[in-house]
């Protein structure tokens, strides 16, 4: 439209006397000739303004405001697909203006949209390539289209702007499922639902809270991100950049939402599907880094290890029971314990109790030197008054106060930890003054994480003032309570980037906000009763925590209230801690332990030889999660997605948190009742490949009943492999003592191993790789290896693209061995690079072997290389025969 508006203006122009030509005219025309050079010139610009407001041009952010009966408009325009707004009562900002944002964003230099437009009688319809915004200049609401699909997704319009509780409204349309909002318990027993017909509450009055569930108290933690999906691709992503207390009811129509914040912030994306949707949020909050790679491994935790001697106690019983494991987790006996109702508790020093925990340094290095363990510190916001250490940071200023020239606030409600301050981590200069004194020299120790409890915050004074938003003239308690342990955990990460600690940051965290996991923040449920209901209602809250960008959460697996035991505690633990090495991250049973006679070690509870299955199965497939951890760092892909999101036109996935995926290709079934030896599987359409057993299922999107949850006398959660999948595997034996390939006997397995699914259709993956332990692969230090795959009538071809990219350590050379899965074919031969390898008839002479092939089963086929360098192509040729016709 706007080419034809250019061209119809320069042929109007063209054909137009000018100006000159009228002069000439007698004195009785020139009033008329005068109007009519006006009306020229004015059409001119109007159709150039057009033309220009309608033509692609150079992209830039537009920002255009409304206002009406006291109440204002912005909405700025930052991409082609994303709209950011502002409403609230009053005049407004000045349209230069740009709307403010929260510490929750990340990216905020948008370039803007390739085509934007205005029209409308009073300008009031705004497009862009991907999006038309319709106002109602009365009332203020915003109808979204997506012009792609030609879809009207909503219309939001404010409620109650004049009052404190203010919110919106939004139309469903045809939206049946919503995702995310965070993390509630919502039904004890079930991991299925979405948020339709259902209420998000706030914890408390201030928002995020501990709250009593089923025998324990789990976290509610607001990330107010939602997903409203309609049939098929019909999707929308709508972000409330506003860190207070807020309600969501999907029980009627319209749906609402109440937020207690002065102005109503947000975003709204439209996008292809779920994924995209995904996508384009955590490029605006921040996508999480690599965690380091030992973080995917077992770690030790209970409430809590006494001293040195306990955790070795543990540590030599997982040896000899030839269990891997990473760390240990260090509770509040690290620094000395607490003294309940006291200010002369323990709380805060953040020092070693060097009675219990002598020689931390010394011990710390032998751990990391001989046994390949790390440990994480607990660490709280809390400072026992008698403390020299409350004393230094009240003089500084950095606790939080009564008022803004008052002495620090007293915490003295619920003082299960003693009474005392409370740091104040919205003031940055508390944060670095407590990181560089306190937290600086544990990690010069070598920690390798933090454990940030309590940060809700648990415990504070309503009345509290805080450094807060001086910008915005906001200390008030309930001004920075959502927002607190995004705040802790953002000092962590500047600290240890300030000091140029190349160690990976890693922080456990109860609570946090959107942009949390920028700082290498992994979540947890908090004290959950040990109880299948309980874990049945995690899954559910992990669902939504997959959507609101926490790809790294888990559970206190076992439960860390035993007093709400619902059944038999070594069934429920076996059963928790199956689940717990399929999707938990770090995997970490805990529990209170105070009268040490408690076990959290899977060598101690539960069914040994099942726990040390699963177990080994998380280790073996490291390297698959450990590439779906940088794909999350780089492109925002989600590492535990719910079904949904890759079957999204299934609507028996829609509401389904029992099964799981790990990236794209595998599928786990939970199964969190008591006594049960077979399961009902549900499998999407598709070719699906059971793990254990390589059997073939051809599903049309189907249930499969009874599927059996033991293998070989082992409880074992039913994992599924699709058609086509390259999974990259670990070699784990009983001499693996950690993730990063130590072992007892010494001996390195430095070979890439992958268990590949034959299908028709072509597939790929890429193996990342890097040194596990530094942030050198933000710089570049990674390698890369494409290993892709396809089966034809007569043979299957996995090629092994030579690898990208070094790190420190990286090996020059290594063997390649293929596992190849194929469904009724034989194989009467194999070869790499054209050379034929020779086969063997046992797995004890393939072993022995340098290169060849071998038989496992009449699924799987075996082969390997030899070594060879790792910037070389493998083309692995499986020459096939049918079954049949043998």
């Amino acid at each position: 439209m706007g080419l034809r508006h250019m061209e119809w203006t320069k042929g109007m122009q063209s054909k137009m006397p000018s100006c000159a030509t009228y002069k000439e005219f007698t004195m009785k025309n020139t009033y008329r000739l005068f109007r009519l050079c006006l009306i020229v010139a004015a059409m001119a610009a109007l159709l150039g303004m057009i033309a220009a407001e309608t033509h692609p041009v150079r992209p830039r952010v537009h920002r255009v405001t409304f206002t009406a009966s006291g109440k204002y408009l912005v909405v700025e325009f930052l991409d082609d697909d994303l709209l950011h707004f502002e409403l609230a009562a009053g005049q407004g900002p000045s349209a230069d203006e740009p709307i403010y944002t929260t510490p929750m964003i990340f990216k905020t230099d948008y370039p803007g949209p390739r085509r934007f437009a205005r029209s409308g009688a009073n300008g009031h319809i705004l497009e862009t390539a991907e999006m038309k915004v319709i106002v109602d200049r009365r009332r203020l609401c915003l109808t979204v289209i997506d012009k792609t699909k030609n879809l009207e997704l909503t219309t939001l319009c404010p409620r109650d702007l004049h009052r404190q509780w203010k919110g919106l409204t939004l139309t469903p349309n045809g939206m049946r499922h919503v995702y995310g909002l965070g993390e509630q318990f919502i039904a004890p027993g079930s991991p299925d639902g979405d948020w339709v017909g259902r209420v998000r509450v706030p914890g408390n009055a201030e928002g995020n809270a501990l709250v009593p569930f089923e025998g324990g108290a789990v976290e509610n933690a607001q990330f107010p991100i939602l997903y409203a999906v309609g049939r098929d691709y019909e999707n929308y992503a709508l972000f409330l950049d506003d860190a207070y207390k807020q309600r969501w009811d999907f029980t009627g129509r319209p749906w609402r939402v109440n937020t207690w914040n002065d102005q109503i912030r947000g975003y709204l994306m439209t996008g292809p599907n779920l994924l995209d949707l995904r996508k384009d949020y955590m490029e605006l909050v921040g996508r999480p880094p690599v965690p380091p790679k030992k973080m995917f491994g077992l770690w030790i935790s209970e409430y809590g290890f006494d001293d040195w001697a306990e955790l070795e106690d543990k540590l030599r019983s997982l040896r000899a029971n030839h269990f891997p494991v990473d760390g240990f987790v260090l509770d509040l006996q690290w620094f000395g314990g607490i003294t309940p109702n006291s200010d002369q508790t323990r709380m805060g020093t953040l020092s070693w109790d060097t009675k219990h925990f002598p020689h931390p340094a010394a011990e710390i290095a032998r751990l990391r030197d001989e046994q390949g363990i790390g440990l994480i510190l607990i660490e709280e916001s809390y400072i026992g008054r008698a403390l020299p250490e409350h004393e230094i940071m009240e003089r500084k200023g950095y606790l939080v106060k009564d008022c803004q020239r008052c002495q620090a606030t007293y915490i003295a409600k619920n003082p299960w930890w003693g009474k005392g301050g409370m740091i104040d981590w919205t003031n940055d200069a508390a944060g670095d003054y407590w990181h560089d004194w306190k937290r600086q020299p544990l990690i010069e120790m070598g920690i390798l994480g933090h454990w940030t409890d309590l940060g809700e915050p648990e415990a504070y004074n309503r009345w509290a003032w805080y450094y807060g938003f001086p910008e915005l003239g906001k200390h008030a308690h309930i001004d920075v309570h959502n927002l607190y342990n995004f705040k802790w955990s953002e000092s962590i990460f500047r600290g240890r980037r300030r000091h140029g600690v190349t160690a990976r940051p890693f922080i456990l965290s109860r609570s946090g906000a959107p942009g949390s996991q920028r700082f290498g923040v992994s979540m947890w449920s908090g004290d959950i009763g040990s109880n299948l209901k309980s874990l049945a209602a995690h899954l559910n809250a992990h669902l939504h925590m997959s959507f609101s960008g926490i790809d790294y959460f888990g559970a206190d697996i076992g439960g860390f209230h035993r007093e709400a035991l619902d059944g038999d505690l070594h069934q429920l633990y076996t059963r928790w801690f199956a689940v717990g090495t399929a999707l938990d991250v770090p995997v970490r049973p805990h529990t209170e332990n105070l009268c040490n006679c408690k076990e959290t070690a899977p060598d101690r509870i539960g069914d040994r030889a099942s726990n040390l299955a699963n177990l080994r199965l998380r280790y073996a497939l490291s390297p698959y999660l450990y590439s779906l951890a940088h794909r999350a760092y780089l492109y925002g892909e989600p590492v535990m997605p719910p079904l949904v999101f890759y079957y999204q036109t299934d609507m028996n996935v829609r509401k389904m948190g029992r099964e799981r995926l790990i990236g794209r290709d595998l599928l786990v079934v939970t199964v969190t009742q008591y006594g049960r030896s077979k399961c009902d599987v549900y499998l999407p359409a598709g070719t699906w490949i059971r793990y254990h057993t390589n059997r073939w299922f051809h599903s049309d999107g189907r249930w499969f009943r009874g599927i059996p949850v033991l293998v070989n006398g082992r409880f074992t959660l039913p994992l599924f492999a699709r058609a086509g999948a390259i999974i990259p595997e670990m070699y784990v034996d009983e001499e693996t003592m950690n993730i990063m390939g130590r072992r007892r006997d010494g001996r390195r397995h430095d070979e890439l191993r992958v268990r590949v699914y034959a299908h028709r259709a072509p597939s790929r993956f890429t193996l990342y790789e890097d040194d596990g332990e530094t942030i050198a692969y933000q710089r570049g230090a990674v390698r890369t290896t494409v290993i892709s795959q396809q089966q034809m009538d007569d043979r299957v071809v996995v090629t092994v693209q030579g690898a990208s990219g070094t790190y420190a350590g990286a090996p020059a050379r290594r063997d390649m061995i293929v596992e190849l899965i194929v469904e009724k074919k034989d194989v009467k031969r194999v070869s790499v690079n054209g050379e034929s390898l020779p086969s063997y008839e046992t797995r004890q002479a393939f072993a022995a072997a340098r290169r060849g092939w071998f038989k496992a089963d009449p699924h799987v086929i075996i082969a390997k290389s030899g070594p060879m360098a790792v910037k070389r192509t493998k083309r692995f040729v499986f020459a096939l025969s049918s079954l049949a016709a043998r």
